[in-house]
């Protein structure tokens, strides 16, 4: 009897060490944001506010039903002490149900008790970083400039995600501004987080695809804080991916084209590996997982009349539900909130050329750039599975413009660093780039 009390015990302890090192491990890189935070007066306040704007009814689109009206949506919600404004509701949370993310689902991440989280690492940026207790969402501080060119570039960038929905870029899920009279008025979004779940991810990378600041000292210092490595840091290393390789490149010069269409440059690919455990290993070939990630992929067999790519259902979940279809997206721009205040957003006319995806050369297109198995895994969309390791990627900072600055920035650095590769230059140099470093280190 004593012994079997003294076996418990031990496993007892085994358990509430494993469940602290899990703990920590979660905690690696973010604090929590309690009342003694500086910021826990304005995480509070924009859970308040998401929470009520998520419980307003919303006209979701139907298939090939959004219009100018729904890109122009704004609402404002008044709340004590403070002002939230949501905009363009019903393509966001039409976006989300490509995503097979429910409404309630979203909520109870955004809203639940439990503290927002503040992300620690060696960004240069200065925006501020907010990720849900769960870390599956982003909240990301953004200049009345980078709303604006987002919002004039929702369709574009909707269309994009609705002809390639495997798109690496970044998957957008809501716009907002809050005013807190007299102290602060600040623009966020919401995004997917690349990185999720993260628990067993061992090393991350922000690639640019060039040379010139593009390392970073990998020594933590003991500091609890998420090393994001560069490019430089990659030396000698490759993205190894077996028969995914071909399918990625291709998505890759795909997603490039299209910010360079939009003029933008400096975007990174975010990089993340775990390493997959034997029993991952063994899933990964088993018959069953075979099936479920090739329903959740789009089943080339399964259409054969199919005329119109925007038609085909993407992702399914593991009960065989299908998600909802990928947008028809209509054009607009957004009429500001806060006139009043005098800050009212401009937004830049967006023309995007008309498309006729009946064609046979679409139909190939969008084929040939699906010709992928969706891991069984949360967060599919940016995770691929290699021969060993599951990558974690995904395009985010896609709101640097090639304006007056960056020329006179690109011409400075001509000047400084001649012959050597820096991230100011030109949006089809970039993305020449960009490509060309990720064809040379997937395998």
């Amino acid at each position: 009897m004593a012994q079997k009390k003294a076996a418990g015990a031990s496993r007892a302890a085994r358990r509430r060490r494993w469940w602290n090192l899990r703990q920590r491990w979660r905690m690696l890189g973010v604090f929590e944001i309690n009342p003694e935070h500086e910021f826990y007066q304005l995480t509070s306040m924009i859970k308040e506010g998401m929470h009520a704007s998520l419980q307003t009814p919303v006209e979701l689109p139907g298939q090939n039903a959004l219009t100018t009206e729904h890109f122009e949506a704004e609402e404002t919600q008044a709340h004590e002490g403070f002002v939230m404004q949501t905009f363009a509701a019903p393509v966001f949370a039409k976006l989300r149900g490509s995503l097979n993310l429910t409404e309630e689902e979203y909520m109870k991440s955004l809203c639940s008790e439990g503290c927002y989280l503040q992300f620690v690492s060696n960004s240069k940026s200065k925006a501020d970083f907010f990720v849900t207790n769960d870390k599956r969402f982003f909240l990301k501080t953004q200049s009345r400039r980078e709303v604006r060119f987002l919002l004039s570039n929702l369709q574009a960038y909707m269309d994009h995600l609705e002809k390639y929905p495997h798109s690496l870029l970044v998957r957008f899920l809501g716009i907002h501004r809050i005013v807190i009279p007299t102290q602060m008025k600040k623009y966020f979004i919401v995004m997917q987080s690349v990185f999720y779940p993260d628990e067993r991810i061992n090393i991350r990378y922000d690639i640019k695809g060039c040379e010139v600041g593009r390392w970073t000292n990998p020594d933590k210092g003991g500091k609890q804080t998420i090393k994001v490595l560069k490019d430089n840091n990659f030396e000698g290393q490759c993205i190894e991916l077996g028969q995914e390789k071909s399918w990625f490149a291709n998505q890759v010069k795909v997603d490039a084209a299209f910010l360079r269409e939009l003029n933008v440059l400096d975007y990174s690919l975010l990089l993340a590996r775990q390493p997959l455990h034997q029993d991952e290993l063994e899933g990964k070939h088993s018959l069953a997982n075979l099936v479920i990630r090739t329903t959740k992929s789009v089943d080339l067999d399964e259409h054969p009349t199919e005329s119109d790519p925007s038609k085909i259902r993407l992702l399914k979940d593991t009960s065989g539900k299908a998600t909802l279809d990928a947008t028809e997206c209509g054009s607009g721009q957004l009429q500001a909130a806060a006139e009043a205040t005098d800050e009212g957003i401009t937004l830049q006319e967006t023309t995007c050329p008309a498309r006729d995806t009946s064609t046979d050369l679409e139909l190939q297109e969008f084929h040939e750039h699906h010709r992928r198995l969706l891991p069984n895994f949360q967060n599919a969309v940016h995770v691929i599975d290699g021969p060993h390791c599951r990558y974690f990627v995904g395009i985010i900072d896609i709101f640097t413009v090639y304006g007056i600055k960056k020329r006179l920035e690109n011409l400075w650095k001509t000047l400084h660093y001649p012959g050597r590769a820096f991230s100011t230059v030109s949006p089809t140099k970039y993305s020449q780039r960009f490509c060309q470093w990720i064809q040379e280190h997937a395998q």
